[in-house]
This record gives structure tokens, C-alpha cells and sequence, in this order.
């Protein structure tokens, strides 16, 4: 079982629920992929905090993943083994080439240590693992790490789970349907991976208590109401005040459902239909 959960033996165990990551079959990171993680704490240059709830957490090394694949055409891969990344919800597989050289990239889900897989700008078998442009591609699949400006490397549905599904291809544009339901043009010389990301369990996972978001480097945050009315658009006042304003953030950014998307951006024209909102039952435009 993916997710597995403990006898009741304490208060924090009794909610929460740990990821065994089964598909995980590497355990030792490849060294000449790893970089130094120094931490900010949310810090800027002037030492003032512009993120806030960060701090602390485990130690950690950065893999250097190879989202374009670009300078790999051609060349034919195999999967040494699958890892667990502690930087991201996705899992990793170091990919050895025919050259020797080593890269690691985003696990699909059914990629496993042994299979081959390539990139090209041509087109292949579209079969898990494999990168090409969106032209190339049949519609109807399922695709990750998908492009936004040809040859910048993949940036959309990169965490556990995610994919995007290829509906049509018409003119120098191909049709994207997210997750979010958001539907989006992009342009067909845009590289993607087949497949959907790997660890799909994550997203069942309960962290039971504050210590192992601690872990994970995230600080607790006081709510808005409970700080005075200098700290926060909602503090002040005589007990418990609402503020009489809708949950913001201290600089005063909406935090239900506020839209926060710059009107003048010019791929605003790309975006068929914005993502729906689940929780509150709006559409943002």
C-alpha cells in the first residue's frame, strides 16, 4: 500500500499518514547532479522577510533536472533508477545516455529502471518518458512538463500527479486542457513529455502535525485578527473583530478567491476558458 497509516501510538500519529514511495528504486543521488541549497528564510538582500512562514526544515542538496532535452535530440536514454527528490512533490529518474553523459528528469507514472526513452524534435513513438514538440504529438494524450516559449524548458504540470491533456492542434497553436480545467493555446514547437508525473499517492497524504511541516521548512503564520491594526489590514480592535474586509494577506492581498492576474499580460489572449474554482464556484477572467 502507497499510503500507509500507524497504530494510533500518539496524538500527531493518530492523523497522520506516511507515503512509503514504492516507486522509488535508487536510493543514493548521483553526485555530479547535486548543488548547494543555501536557505533565505524568506529573506530578501536587505535581510527583510518578503515570504512569509518560511524557516528551518531539514538540510537539503538540489538536483539539476533537465527540463529542456533539448541538447539531447536524438540521442537514445536509459533509465538507471527512480529517486526520491526532497525539493519537489514529483519523484526523479536518472536518465544514463548511449554517451555516457547523466540527467536527470521527471518520473512519469509506468517509467521504470531499464526502459529507453528519448527526446527529439522529430517524431517517435509516443510512448511514456519520450520528449517531442507538441506537433508531433497525437491528440488525446496525456502530457507533462509541457513548454510556454519554445526552448525555455518545460514549466506547466511538473508536480505529483499532474498532466495536461493534448484535445486539438490547429494552425501554429495545439489546445491544452489542465487539471484546473483551465483550457489554453500553445504554440506547437513547444516541447512536452508523454505521460502523467509520478507519486499520484501524494496528494492522499495527511501530515498529521505542525513538527513535520517544520521539517519541511514551513513556519506556523498568526491569523490576520489576532495581530494589531499596524500588522494587518484585519487587526485592532475591542476582542474579536472581522475587520469588516474580506481575508487578505498583510499587504493586503486577497486571499478567497481574489484575482491577482496582471489584465495587461499578453498571453491573457492564449487562455481559452481560466481555471474554475472548486471551492468558492467562481471563474476568473
Amino acid at each position: 500500500m502507497p499510503i500507509r497509516i500507524y497504530d494510533k501510538t500518539s496524538a500527531g500519529r493518530r492523523f497522520s499518514s506516511v507515503n512509503l514511495n514504492t516507486e522509488v528504486t535508487k536510493k543514493k543521488p548521483e553526485g555530479s547532479l547535486l548543488r548547494p541549497l543555501p536557505k533565505s528564510g524568506g529573506r530578501n538582500h536587505s535581510g527583510k522577510i518578503t515570504v512569509r512562514g518560511r524557516g528551518g526544515g531539514a538540510k537539503r542538496r538540489y538536483r539539476v533536472i533537465d527540463f529542456r532535452r533539448s541538447d539531447r535530440d536524438g540521442i537514445m536514454g536509459k533509465v538507471v533508477g527512480i529517486e526520491y527528490d526532497p525539493n519537489r512533490t514529483a519523484h526523479i529518474a536518472l536518465i544514463e545516455y548511449t554517451d555516457g553523459v547523466k540527467r536527470y528528469i521527471i518520473a512519469p507514472v509506468g517509467l521504470k529502471a531499464g526502459t529507453s526513452i528519448v527526446a527529439s524534435s522529430q517524431a517517435v513513438e509516443p510512448k511514456v518518458g519520450n520528449s517531442m514538440l507538441l506537433k508531433h504529438i497525437p491528440t488525446g494524450l496525456a502530457v507533462h512538463c509541457v513548454e510556454i516559449v519554445a526552448g525555455k524548458g518545460g514549466q506547466i504540470c511538473r508536480s505529483a500527479g499532474n498532466s495536461a491533456r493534448l484535445t486539438n492542434k490547429e494552425g501554429n497553436y495545439a489546445t491544452l486542457v489542465f487539471p484546473s480545467g483551465e483550457q489554453r493555446l500553445v504554440s506547437i514547437n513547444c516541447r512536452a513529455t508523454i505521460g502523467e508525473v509520478g507519486n499520484v499517492d501524494m496528494q492522499n497524504v495527511r501530515w498529521g502535525k505542525a513538527g513535520r511541516m517544520r521539517h519541511l521548512g514551513r513556519r506556523p503564520i498568526t491569523r490576520g485578527v489576532a495581530k494589531s491594526h499596524n500588522a494587518h489590514p484585519l487587526g485592532g480592535g475591542s476582542g474579536r473583530s472581522k475587520g469588516n474586509r474580506p481575508p487578505c494577506s498583510p499587504s493586503g492581498v486577497l486571499a478567497k478567491g481574489g484575482r491577482t492576474r496582471n489584465k495587461r499580460k499578453h498571453s491573457t489572449k492564449l487562455i481559452i476558458r481560466r481555471r474554475v474554482s472548486t471551492r468558492y464556484g467562481v471563474v476568473s477572467k
